[in-house]
């Protein structure tokens, strides 16, 4: 038998007071976002399968949680991520609605499988979409939103590392040609910073090793990127403008990095993405960038987004307060009761005579209309 309090692997209880924390971290970035003008939208947890892998384009099928649908008998997916429900609200429900449209949500995502920075398989995702634009004005005003919510939620000691996912296409189809069968395997060394293996992929792949050294703390780097784009004859001229343009308005706190050729987990992206690390942390806590969404009539949308993955903070703290708990024995004051809830206590009535208010974590209680600590 399974023991009643089991969950499956990955999957975990929140408890007080870290639910609270959790809701009060998520609400902190949604009313950031929206006094930018974000509107909420609240996507089901589940899509029917196929609707819903036609936009993760970076998940296959067999890595989403799936379950048949009762009624219709068809596949259902739980979401492994709402970015693209957002996607399709924007391409389908609100196709009429005026661009640029700015959405936000938060909810949870559940994956099949983790990975070994972040065992859990469930966790909690808060974001905000633009549909309608890719400009770099799009992407200067998503950035500095996404570092505006972190701090609003608390959180410091935040760097911003830029990237270009498409770079290689781009430089693959024109100044620095590659067969199709080559660009994988010059992406995969790229990742790996692996200037060796590059060069044994051959002259053409070797083309690419500057790259390499544009990698780094973000002034370096893009000088170094800059030097490469006058090697191609100005061939991207337009994303380091654009790259400049994004880290111009943002704080002096904000460390910045660049690693051009990043593309695990930027799949959908096209041409610019960020990643968001927090000192302290393992791992990005959120991640963003531009990309297309296709509309259900057939044309490809330009679209700037963020996501962030919030639960690492929250377990280490943020989002907490100390709540401002009173006991109410039996017979209080009721108009006095109601009157300390309007003005912020959290009220802990008696249902029995002998109960103990300090034992159910109040600091005060309440003698007559007279507020008294324990």
């Amino acid at each position: 038998m399974i023991p009643p309090g089991l969950l499956p692997e990955g999957l975990s209880d929140r408890l007080p007071p870290q639910a609270e924390a959790s809701a009060r971290l998520a609400r902190r970035v949604l009313d950031t976002v929206a006094a930018h003008g974000y509107e909420r939208v609240m996507p089901p947890l589940a899509e029917f399968e196929d609707t819903l892998t036609q936009r993760l384009k970076s998940m296959r099928a067999q890595d989403l949680v799936r379950a048949v649908d009762p009624v219709s008998q068809r596949s259902l997916a739980l979401r492994p991520d709402m970015t693209a429900q957002v996607g399709r609200i924007a391409a389908t429900r609100l196709i009429h609605a005026p661009r640029p449209l700015r959405l936000s949500y938060a909810g949870p995502v559940i994956r099949l499988k983790a990975n070994q920075l972040r065992p859990e398989r469930e966790k909690l995702q808060v974001g905000a979409e633009l549909i309608g634009s890719d400009s770099v004005t799009a992407a200067v005003e998503i950035v500095n939103v996404a570092i505006e919510a972190l701090q609003a939620a608390g959180v410091t000691g935040l760097t911003i590392d830029f990237t270009l996912p498409d770079l290689i296409d781009v430089l693959a189809a024109g100044p620095l040609p590659l067969a199709a069968d080559e660009i994988e395997a010059v992406r995969t060394e790229l990742d790996a910073k692996d200037a060796g293996a590059l060069v044994a992929l051959g002259p053409q792949a070797a083309a690419y090793l500057p790259l390499i050294e544009a990698t780094g703390p973000f002034h370096a780097a893009l000088e170094r990127l800059e030097a490469f784009n006058a090697q191609l004859g100005g061939a991207i001229n337009s994303r380091i403008a654009g790259l400049r343009a994004i880290a111009k308005p943002i704080g002096w706190d904000i460390t910045l990095t660049l690693d051009p050729t990043e593309r695990h987990g930027f799949e959908f992206q096209n041409w610019f993405g960020f990643s968001i690390f927090a000192e302290g942390f393992i791992g990005e806590i959120g991640r963003g960038g531009s990309y297309a969404i296709a509309r259900a009539d057939g044309v490809d949308e330009p679209a700037m987004g963020f996501s962030l993955y919030p639960d690492p903070l929250i377990d280490a703290g943020f989002g907490a307060q100390t709540p401002r708990r009173i006991f109410l024995p039996l017979g209080h004051d009721a108009a006095r009761a109601a009157e300390l809830r309007r003005e912020g206590w959290q009220t802990v009535a008696a249902l029995v005579g002998d109960e103990d208010g300090a034992t159910l974590r109040c600091s005060h209680w309440l003698d007559g209309t007279d507020l008294r600590a324990f």
